[in-house]
């Protein structure tokens, strides 16, 4: 094949590979016009099947009519003396699909939890295992293999579960260019295509049942230690994870306000799930608790709302023996304790505080917070009478 070129006819809607001076080049046609895009790339058998991969990926967007006329969708990206249109980047050796995410998983082990690394990305390792043949390469994926591999989660997974698993591939892929692994990312695209069915919020705990809620802790003889923490969460909105983490040293010694910006679960202590810092302004109640809670021998980095044992709070044993309990025995019906920051902004919305204002006390991005919950936002938007 390298002394001269391929003359294959190309059909409707069929990408043909072939040799154009030694060099690789693409041919096909669509709604009557010819295309052509050269690769600037030796015709060897390796560079042979990203051609081919290239070639589906183009067939695939007619036959789904994505199409882009303008081919920048298709081009390599560096000018070559070879090639008539820019060339991709040279890559590294190549990975196959496990070893690419394998080594995307140690790397996000620096700033990614132990147990979000089990759950998710360790799910996802078995799930491509399992679909892909092991010596595949995660340069020639193809947008086809891609939709094959969702239509295989689709036989045992929701909707709003592929989607997470979407945005760790499409970020594993992006993370492959930046280490000239991989040229081309199939899952972006997907990623925007699945959609999930909108998940109403849990409803929140009304004053009536957070009083009951309180009170019955403070009365409880076998859990009436976490009143406090309780009480904190209510009154603050912070995750579960901010206030269990939450240090003498993160309050002021006036406790004119409080320092988010580190949580703390199941005995890993990790920045905001956001990775911003905020400050909490205390109010006279709360300042008030706080100083009756806090002993006079206290440490900076003592925890203000430590178990029982003088250890951080176990969320998932507080909520299956403690906050259950509690809640039956107040008569209230359950909901996670996670829905204590969901009451605060509900309660703070429906009493006309700034959306702006509330975003910034429970470390919400402004646009999610009015996408959540916007019924409750007061402050209709208006046409102002400027002259």
């Amino acid at each position: 094949m390298q002394g001269s070129p391929n003359l294959k006819k190309a059909s409707k809607g069929t990408v043909v590979v072939e040799n154009f001076r030694d060099r690789l080049r693409l041919r096909w046609r669509v709604r009557g016009e010819r295309y052509s895009l050269s690769l600037g790339l030796e015709d060897t058998q390796e560079n042979r099947k990203l051609a081919e991969a290239k070639a589906k990926q183009i067939e695939s967007d007619i036959a789904f009519e994505r199409f882009d006329v303008t081919l920048a969708k298709y081009k390599p990206q560096i000018t070559t003396k070879y090639a008539s249109v820019h060339e991709t980047r040279p890559t590294q050796p190549r990975m196959t699909i496990s070893q690419l995410f394998a080594a995307f998983t140690e790397h996000k082990t620096k700033t990614v939890s132990p147990r979000t690394i089990k759950q998710k990305y360790e799910v996802v390792s078995k799930y491509l295992a399992s679909h892909f043949d092991p010596k595949k390469s995660a340069e020639f994926v193809t947008l086809e293999n891609a939709e094959g591999f969702v239509e295989y989660l689709q036989q045992s997974m929701s909707a709003a579960t592929i989607k997470i698993y979407l945005c760790l591939l499409n970020a594993c892929w992006e993370w492959g260019r930046t280490k000239q692994v991989t040229q081309y990312n199939p899952w972006k695209e997907l990623q925007e295509q699945v959609k999930v069915s909108p998940k109403q919020p849990p409803k929140p705990f009304n004053k009536d049942e957070i009083k009951a809620i309180i009170k019955a802790f403070q009365q409880d003889p076998h859990y009436n230690h976490y009143t406090n923490y309780v009480q904190f969460l209510f009154s603050t909105g912070v995750r579960t994870g901010e206030a269990i983490g939450l240090q003498w040293k993160h309050i002021a010694d006036n406790f004119s306000h409080i320092w988010i910006g580190e949580s703390l679960t199941r005995g890993i202590r990790k920045s905001t799930k956001t990775n911003k810092v905020r400050t909490i302004p205390i109010n006279a109640k709360l300042k008030e608790l706080l100083q009756l809670i806090k002993l006079e021998n206290a440490q900076p980095d003592d925890l203000v709302f430590p178990s029982p044992e003088g250890k951080a709070i176990d969320d998932h044993n507080f909520c299956n023996r403690a906050w259950r309990r509690v809640l039956e025995k107040a008569g209230v019906e359950y909901r996670k304790p996670y829905n204590t920051r969901h009451s605060f902004i509900s309660h703070c919305l429906e009493q006309g505080m700034n959306p702006v204002t509330v975003a910034s006390i429970t470390g919400h991005d402004v646009e999610t917070l009015y996408e959540n919950y916007a019924g409750l936002v007061n402050s209709k938007l208006t046409l102002p009478e400027l002259f």
